[in-house]
């Protein structure tokens, strides 16, 4: 079952600059690149939206993206991408047949994506590994706003998850850059509610928001 985003899925364009905003400085892509290195490896992006980061895997040997949602897919091959149609649970890939499972605020949020791992397990190689990045809710300001809008969401209980699943943790500050405060504003509106984009608008007057990431990472061990 997939489930619903509620910002790529009804605003791509609005997402789409979002993710140019996103980590101007490439503070996640190092930290995934000495954790995972990805360099004559096969790859898949699980969640990938319209594919936007399938580019960033420079020197894999190749890159697939698997999104559920199938608009995305379709706005994603249109752009000449290669994308296709699946969910976490159901990986349309065959068992041992890739290097790196790369999922990116996308599906395995902590408790009850158990049925997602065990199919990351399945398609990884052994040497292979599973990344999960996701927006670290304990950062401020961004993961102050995310905690007012979804107060149900336990950031440490989702650490923890990993934990216990054998994830490694790595904290990741990064920069989000805007060419104008329209587009800034834009993005916002489709993140948070109504009051609390208007807060975060009030804290953060310029051009860039500091955001937090946590890079999880549990590595698939070579057969004796």
């Amino acid at each position: 079952m997939s489930i619903p985003s509620p910002n790529i899925w009804h605003w791509p364009e609005v997402y789409a600059q979002e993710n140019a905003a996103q980590d101007v400085e490439g503070a996640v892509w190092a930290a995934l690149r000495d954790e995972a290195p990805w360099a004559g490896r096969d790859v898949v992006d699980v969640g990938c939206g319209d594919g936007f980061h399938l580019r960033f895997f420079d020197g894999a040997r190749s890159v697939l993206g698997v999104e559920p949602y199938l608009p995305l897919v379709e706005r994603a091959q249109a752009d000449g991408l290669p994308v296709v149609a699946g969910e976490a649970a159901r990986l349309p890939l065959a068992t041992a047949s890739v290097d790196l499972v790369h999922a990116r605020t996308a599906y395995f949020f902590g408790k009850g994506c158990e049925p997602g791992l065990a199919e990351a397990w399945r398609v990884l190689r052994p040497g292979g590994a599973l990344a999960v990045v996701d927006l670290d809710a304990t950062a401020a300001p961004y993961g102050e706003w995310m905690r007012a809008d979804i107060p149900h969401y336990d950031p440490v209980a989702a650490e923890r998850f990993f934990t216990r699943q054998g994830f490694s943790l790595r904290r990741i500050p990064t920069t989000w850059r805007f060419p104008d405060r329209v587009t800034c504003a834009a993005v916002l509106r489709i993140e948070f509610s109504t009051a609390v984009a208007d807060r975060a608008l009030a804290q953060c007057t310029g051009l860039t928001i500091p955001v937090g990431y946590r890079l999880h990472v549990r590595h698939k061990r070579l057969a004796p």
